[in-house]
């Protein structure tokens, strides 16, 4: 067999599990872009060690044993990104509530998911931004048990085999885990009637009317805005922040998207001469009705969004 040939059955081999590989890379690191970079790393080792597979496991399984231990040692290494300083152009920086710890988070384009083998949790709470947040501040150990036990269904043998530690460990992390995700994760439900409550945020957001929008947001409002730090907690803060960004004369456009399986939309200024220029992507928590959580993204992400 020639070296195109190889490269062609390895390819064919794996092609059936890189797309959901990709999003338990995101998950685990909360990047896209890292999970692309370990993603290329996972299939270099896989390459390189395919004549050491011996077939004791399902190559699916052997896949997600290299790329979870390699997405362990990108968490270790601890590369993030710094944050980044305030840079709205003619907005003020409003105090925020706190600095945020997950400066790194990126959005994950619905484009990317597809099908996925989802045990414990539903498919879109499964990439959901909150999820994929919370599981950033746990310790690392205990994030690879829960997703390849609750999310993926690994029986708990083969997740000790993968992490290469004993089933009591496996089953103490995950209770561990599964308490610890009930503490950082805030809710977030997707309700009939919710495309009516996203059309008035549009509609609130592209008129500048601040108390409109305000009004569609819960008592205990979330915003962020990765990767700058600042969070905000709270409807009154969320008015100051939303008068900052909506005032001055400025008007946007939302042309909607799909994210984390979450209603999104790129950002687009409006000049006067009637051009345009995306400035971001929000994405929206809803919860009960109303709106839960905010997160805006700056523009370095678009590029990976199809917005017209």
């Amino acid at each position: 067999m020639t070296q195109v040939d190889e490269d062609t059955a390895f390819s064919e081999l794996t092609a059936p599990y890189r797309r959901e590989l990709l999003v338990h890379c995101y998950r685990m690191l909360g990047s896209l872009q890292d999970a692309e970079d370990v993603l290329q790393d996972v299939l270099l080792a896989a390459w390189q060690g395919l004549d050491s597979f011996e077939g004791r496991s399902s190559l699916r399984t052997w896949l997600y044993r290299i790329a979870t231990n390699r997405c362990l040692n990108a968490r270790r290494a601890a590369a993030r990104r710094p944050p980044q300083a305030w840079d709205v152009p003619g907005v003020d920086l409003v105090e925020p509530s706190r600095l945020g710890e997950v400066v790194w988070l990126e959005p994950f384009p619905d484009a990317l998911v597809g099908p996925g083998p989802e045990a414990r949790y539903e498919r879109t709470e499964s990439i959901s931004l909150a999820f994929v947040t919370a599981l950033q501040v746990l310790p690392h150990r205990q994030v690879a048990v829960l997703l390849l036990r609750d999310v993926l269904g690994f029986p708990a043998r083969e997740v000790a085999d993968m992490l290469d530690t004993s089933v009591d460990s496996v089953t103490s992390a995950l209770k561990r885990a599964r308490a610890g995700l009930r503490e950082a994760r805030p809710s977030g439900t997707t309700t009939p009637g919710d495309d009516a409550l996203v059309a008035r945020f549009v509609s609130a957001y592209e008129s500048a009317d601040v108390v409109a929008l305000v009004a569609l947001l819960t008592d205990d409002v979330f915003i962020s805005m990765p990767p700058m730090p600042y969070e905000y907690v709270g409807r009154e803060l969320a008015a100051r922040f939303c008068a900052g960004i909506l005032g001055g004369g400025r008007r946007f456009e939302l042309v909607a998207t799909c994210a984390n399986g979450q209603p999104a939309f790129v950002t687009y200024l409006r000049a006067s001469d009637g051009s345009r220029r995306g400035t971001g992507l929000l994405v929206l928590t809803l919860d009960g009705g109303r709106i839960s959580a905010m997160t805006r993204f700056d523009a370095t992400v678009l590029s990976r969004f199809d917005a017209g």
